[in-house]
């Protein structure tokens, strides 16, 4: 048998044509199905691709209200959309490794009819559904157990088994309830009141999370589609090229941008490794990096691509519905953890490098440093330029023109889509095509980036809608693939126009060509994730009706012994074990639904709030970490299709590489600030931003054992602690200076007399559930404004003072004390109040910046020894 080194050289046999339709097949397997069919099965198959993109973009835009026409509510539309998944499914889909890949047999014909009309059975007899309601007829029955197992097999199909497997357990814990094991036990279900709930009502496959698909995700999902048919992926990457191509390591610095850069593209770290892998990794591995390393940098930069807002993983969009808050809270939460979590990878591909020695790309001309330097510190002081200009600088003609900002700001845009197309015409680049041709010397900065600024203006539009006109995000996605739409349509003719060669009108049909094969691809791509929300709701759907939850919070805090790090180590492991299966945004679902609430309230017993965000971001963190995680992560084997590499070692590599974002959930779980959640002033936030990035460079440090030299393994012990200090200064302080005092239940009125208005405080209760179990935890009320009487009410208490106690009279329904778990007859033990004596805890980092800086000195002086007796030994070998 051929060991793993004969394995990997025998690979090398394989030509590129080979390398890239293996990769490619893996990704057509994991997002948009494996068989490509010709003739009328073919035709038939874009036919309802396109159809379904239509569908969405009437959906999301206002034109049914404005004509009166095919007006449908989210039940409805939520149908219609699972409709098309399932038929596209069962087309796309074989439903064997040895079934034809060319052609569908009959079966699967009728199974497509049959699952997509269950599926729009909500639909089509919506109105008798309504009138009917939880009392099903044996119509209803039928098709809701013909729907659920087509759903299960669809889901199979597109996404493997993992998936359905877990949907299936849950629906045997449904009706088996009774005969599982005490800990878990319930009544079970009748099959009339399991089928109602899951396929007839919003509680299970028709829930939130199908939802979620239906209004946000697909346009999301086809934005990126045809930005990408556009030519922007050829961009970014060409870009990310002229400006890090040169540096140490260049091809893999300018790996991790492009993948960054791709994320806004790509909701899939699959299809990003594929995107941007196919030039970035032949290039690694030219300069020096080994097959496992070049494709695990780049599996590290692509599965990160999904963490990168404005538009993040399509579960990024499922937290604006499961926690509540809006979509610009999201990325304001999430930006900061992705942008040193890449900014770490950026340094360790530099410490990689400096390492190997290596060097970047050859230019075409040699400029001088000064040069250089202008170039680059120029590009960049533009591109942060037009970030701000997105955010702050155009964000004011809200205020000063009211709603005819909308107007003149897309007379403006639209004007730069002419200027910016016309440079583009100016430069010899080609972004239409997929280039397959290698690069071998970086291309330059000026004219490259001036190819293609017009792929930036759609981004432009979806900030506005999001962040100025605060649209819904999948209205602002409407808004941006609209002006999309007509750049995929008009860009080449007017390039041609100003170029003044070819012909205008064939240009167009090519402009057509490229609309329409974007929406075929941004619908095929949605397969997956339709069936996956849809499978998902399954899960979900059984956690409502069986009451598990509650269960899974009693069965973790045993485990856990009440330790929330043990807890929280405990849902990582479950979020990677989950995710070598199933996708990120099943993972997610699953995850979420069962141990988010757990988390919260294991958390506030033991004293500490977690906000909502910050545990939905961690599941996400760990469900994107899943897809390089041996021995079943995807994006790590069409890596290593790619570079022609084991994919074991391959995604070994790169997980190696995504530690430094593995321990960013746990940082953020105990110090909210990294989400900047609490931040207090403009100082505030730079120090957060500063000491957080320092941190996690400290972190790829010692991860890496090499500094300015290689680290010894005291230098690592003393690098890791350091990192842990700046990332959580708290932890040390707060065993010298508490951070909270604790004052008796009755000094409340007194601490609401002296709070500022629309603050917060925070109270220690304890109390009996309606189960007769014991409950001692931590809340954060809003306290409102105006006097004692008005802020309780605001927080929906009325006390009563029992000897030296206070207890809980009287809960308004609704109310935030209600939503915080609080009951009649529960005493107030504690308030928490801030402990003003306390030194600020960032004292901490001057001791810590001092050590570090230690170890600088000895890591330069040992550098600085070894430095002649390195040369004299390459004199030696020369």
């Amino acid at each position: 048998m051929p060991t793993r080194q004969a394995n990997e050289t025998m690979s090398d046999t394989r030509t590129p044509e080979t390398v890239q339709s293996t990769a490619q097949q893996i990704v057509d397997e994991a997002d948009s199905g494996a068989r490509r069919l010709s003739g009328l099965p073919g035709t038939l198959l874009l036919i309802t691709a396109l159809c379904w993109s239509l569908f969405q973009l009437w959906y999301a835009s206002p034109l049914p209200f404005i004509f009166d026409v095919f007006i449908l509510n989210d039940t409805e539309a939520r149908a219609i959309h699972l409709a098309f998944a399932i038929f596209m499914a069962f087309l796309a889909c074989p439903a064997l490794k040895r079934s034809p890949r060319n052609k569908v047999p009959a079966q699967d014909w009728l199974l497509a009819l049959a699952g997509a009309f269950s599926a729009a059975y909500i639909f089509l007899f919506y109105d008798s559904l309504a009138e009917r309601a939880g009392a099903p007829i044996t119509a209803d029955l039928i098709f809701a157990t013909i729907g659920i197992l087509l759903l299960l097999e669809a889901t199979r199909r597109a996404l493997g088994p993992p998936l359905m497997c877990v949907a299936a357990l849950f629906l045997i814990y449904v009706f088996a309830g009774q005969y599982m094991p005490e800990v878990i036990a319930h009544k079970g279900a009748s099959l009339n009141k399991a089928l109602s709930h899951f396929w007839l009502t919003t509680e299970g496959v028709f829930g939130v999370a199908l939802g979620v698909s239906t209004n946000f995700v697909f346009l999301f999902v086809l934005f990126g589609a045809l930005l990408d048919r556009a030519g922007a992926g050829q961009y970014f990457i060409r870009v990310a090229f002229s400006l890090l191509g040169h540096l140490k390591g260049g091809p893999a610095k300018a790996a991790v941008v492009s993948s960054g850069l791709s994320g806004i593209i790509s909701g899939s770290s699959i299809a990003n490794v594929v995107t941007t892998g196919t030039f970035t990794i032949p290039l690694m591995k030219r300069v020096g990096f080994t097959g496992s390393k070049a494709g695990a940098i780049e599996v590290a930069a692509s599965t990160n691509g999904q963490l990168t807002p404005p538009i993040m993983g399509a579960a990024a969009f499922l937290m604006v519905e499961y926690v509540g808050i809006s979509y610009l809270e999201v990325i304001k939460s999430a930006i900061l953890p992705a942008a040193i979590s890449y900014i770490a990878l950026f340094y360790i591909v530099h410490l990689e490098a400096v390492k190997a020695g290596m060097e970047g790309l050859p230019r075409r001309n040699k400029p001088s440093l000064v040069r250089s330097l202008l170039s680059f510190s120029g590009t960049i002081l533009g591109l942060c330029i037009l970030s701000l200009a997105v955010y702050y600088g155009i964000g004011w003609t809200k205020t000063v023109f009211g709603d005819a900002a909308t107007w003149i700001v897309a007379t403006g845009v639209l004007l730069a889509y002419l200027g910016l197309t016309w440079l583009a015409s100016r430069s010899p680049d080609n972004h239409f095509e997929q280039n397959e041709t290698e690069v071998l010397e970086m291309p330059p900065v000026g004219p490259t980036v001036l190819s293609g600024l017009h792929f930036l203006l759609p981004i432009v539009v979806l900030i506005w809608c999001i962040a100025v006109e605060r649209f819904s995000p999948g209205l602002s996605a409407f808004w941006a693939t609209v002006f999309l739409i007509g750049i995929v349509v008009t860009q080449r003719p007017l390039i041609t126009f100003f170029q003044e060669t070819g012909s205008v009108s064939a240009a167009l049909s090519d402009g057509i060509t490229d609309l329409l094969q974007g929406l075929v691809s941004g619908a095929r791509n949605m397969v997956g994730i339709g069936v996956a929300t849809a499978a998902a709701g399954i899960v979900v759907g059984a956690v409502t009706l069986t009451g598990i939850g509650q269960v899974m919070t009693e069965f973790v805090e045993f485990i856990a012994n009440g330790n929330i790090l043990l807890m929280l180590i405990f849902t990582a492991v479950i979020s990677l074990l989950l995710g070598m299966g199933l996708p990120t945004t099943a993972n997610y679902i699953v995850v979420s639904t069962l141990m988010a609430p757990v988390i919260v309230t294991l958390g506030a017993q033991h004293g500490l709030i977690v906000p909502l965000i910050a545990v939905h971001l961690f599941v996400f963190y760990f469900g994107i970490l899943a897809d390089d995680t041996p021995p079943v992560g995807l994006a790590a084997f069409a890596a290593a299709a790619i570079a022609k590499s084991d994919p074991i070692r391959t995604g070994i590599q790169g997980f190696t590489y995504d530690i430094r974002t593995a321990i960013l959930p746990f940082m953020f779980i105990f110090n909210t600030e990294l989400l900047l959640i609490g931040i207090t002033s403009v100082g505030h936030l730079i120090l957060v931003v500063t000491s957080a990035l320092a941190a996690m460079l400290v972190f790829a440090t010692a991860t890496q054992g090499y500094w300015l030299t290689r680290t010894r393994w005291y230098e690592t012990i003393l690098l890791l602690v350091i990192a842990f200090v700046l990332f959580r200064p708290g932890f040390i302080w707060d065993r010298f200076w508490p951070e909270r005092i604790d004052l008796p239940g009755t000094a409340l009125y007194q601490q609401l007399e002296t709070l500022p208005d629309n603050s917060d405080i925070r109270l220690r209760v304890a109390g009996e559930t309606l189960e007769g179990k014991a409950v001692e935890k931590t809340i954060l009320l809003p306290t409102g404004s105006g006097s004692v009487d008005e802020r309780l009410s605001a927080m929906g208490l009325e006390l009563v003072e029992d000897g030296n106690s206070l207890l809980v009279d009287n809960i308004e329904f609704g109310s935030a004390a209600e939503k915080a778990g609080l009951d009649f007859d529960w005493q107030i033990q504690h308030v928490e109040t801030e402990n003003t004596a306390r030194p600020a805890k960032q004292w901490l980092y001057l001791p810590t910046l001092l050590l570090l800086a230690v170890l600088y000195l000895g890591q330069r002086r040992r550098r600085d020894q070894n430095r002649p007796m390195h040369n004299s030994t390459e004199t030696v070998t020369t």
